[in-house]
């Protein structure tokens, strides 16, 4: 079912590019692979967008795309469940055991599965684990396209994982010639506003961390982490650095350098689709794509970035920054700008990383009961890391392999040292390490949890 979903994405995608959008949606809904109001759920959510099933349906979605307005769910349950997958009655099915939040629910009377939309946060963990292809999650390239034909200017911002996505020798610069090619302005590297938060999480540090017993909570990179935070460890709040992710960060910078600007993230998580509409940040990302998604729009545009002529950009990101992309690399990132700006904080620093939704719930365990032996802890939802994100092309090793290289041949080695970003930083308003500790200095990098 997964693959007949991605097949149709792309069947969509290249029936918008080429004039045939109407015909192409007539023979889907028509399709024996569908029960009809089933295949128009799947195409609302295949478009990003949220219409009723109808007679007039073709009409409103088309109407949906050009009038493209946020909706509040990403995941949708689009088919009843059978409940195979358990072995006996009674028994979890794969996706109940799989959701971190214990979201999905039974339904006794229809004697199927439903997600409770107060507990879901759109993890996108069911998506993956629903070998049935029950689940689905909005795909926003349609409402994209339309953006791209009117010559707005249009950003794409990739997150540090796509190092080795298309293959271990695609360059920087020949994604950027990809994305320009689609119809973007242009590319940046996510990891360069990671190398800022990178500088206001040591100075956190610095201010948070100051006897036995204190610990930092990085919020930095993944949404489910956050997730797990503010809905099952509360009282842990209080310990969480009030920072935003990388991509909300490289939105609102990018924002506030050009207002008129739009900025699309592209990265291997669900989850971050959700993040970007998350009402105390929902300024800064207009889009979100998936890895595999963007995998589908270069087969259907005949984009091979292996074999584009890259468009060079100048050095800018750091190797802390690209090394987000993986599990224990905020905390080499945080660390070195720790030892760099506070040397006699860094004697004490003790870091701490988990990774996968077992590690996260063990670690905040221990840190809730006063049990950890470190005062910086670092979760990631999946396992790896970003580069083991749901929607990544290549197995995390290899991702991790590639990030890994890819950061430590950074000409710029620490956040710190960085002239670009120190120039970035000065069009933001922030010329100093000192206003790295005024509230109102750094508001474009903060968010509030409590």
């Amino acid at each position: 079912m997964k693959k007949i979903y991605e097949d149709l994405f792309k069947e969509l995608v290249k029936s918008y590019y080429d004039g045939n959008f109407n015909s192409t949606l007539e023979n889907i809904m028509n399709s024996p692979n569908f029960d009809k109001l089933e295949a128009m759920s799947v195409i609302s959510s295949l478009c990003g967008v949220d219409v009723k099933a109808d007679e007039n349906f073709i009409y409103n979605l088309k109407k949906a795309i050009t009038n493209y307005k946020v909706r509040e769910k990403i995941i949708e349950k689009v088919s009843s469940c059978s409940r195979d997958c358990t072995s006996e009655a009674g028994e979890k099915t794969k996706c109940q055991t799989a959701c971190p939040f214990d979201a999905i629910l039974d339904d006794p009377i229809k004697g199927t599965t439903y997600i409770d939309t107060d507990l879901c946060t759109d993890c996108g963990i069911c998506v993956e684990a629903c070998d049935s292809g029950n689940f689905i999650d909005r795909i926003e390239f349609i409402p994209i396209i339309d953006l791209l034909k009117n010559n707005k200017k249009v950003i794409a911002a990739v997150a540090p994982a796509i190092s080795g996505q298309w293959g271990s020798d695609v360059t920087m610069d020949q994604y950027r010639s990809a994305f320009i090619k689609m119809g973007f302005t242009d590319m940046i590297e996510v990891a360069f506003t990671a190398d800022m938060l990178t500088i206001k999480e040591a100075v956190e540090f610095n201010h948070h961390v100051n006897k036995d017993g204190d610990i930092m909570i990085t919020s930095c990179c993944c949404p489910m982490w956050v997730g797990m935070l503010k809905k099952v460890y509360h009282d842990l709040v209080k310990d969480v650095s009030p920072s935003v992710s990388p991509m909300i960060a490289a939105g609102r910078v990018l924002k506030e350098l050009n207002p008129d600007v739009k900025v699309v993230f592209i990265g291997p998580c669900i989850a971050k689709k959700a993040e970007a509409r998350d009402k105390d940040i929902s300024d800064a990302i207009d889009y979100v794509l998936t890895f595999e998604e963007l995998k589908g729009i270069f087969e259907v545009l005949d984009i091979i970035p292996s074999e584009l002529q890259g468009i060079p950009s100048i050095e800018y990101a750091s190797r802390g920054g690209r090394l987000y992309a993986r599990t224990g690399g905020v905390s080499i990132a945080v660390s070195e700008a720790v030892e760099e700006l506070f040397p006699q904080k860094y004697i004490k620093l003790k870091t701490a990383q988990a990774n996968g939704v077992k590690e996260c719930k063990e670690i905040l365990e221990k840190a809730k009961a006063g049990k950890l032996d470190a005062n910086f802890i670092e979760g990631m939802g999946c396992i790896g890391g970003c580069v083991g994100g749901p929607k990544a092309l290549i197995p995390k090793e290899h991702g991790k392999t590639s990030v890994d290289e890819f950061a430590y041949n950074s000409a710029v080695k620490v956040a710190t040292h960085s002239d670009i970003m120190k120039e970035v930083l000065s069009k933001v308003g922030i010329d100093s390490l000192d206003d790295f500790k005024s509230k109102e200095k750094i508001k474009i990098f903060e968010r509030e949890f409590s």
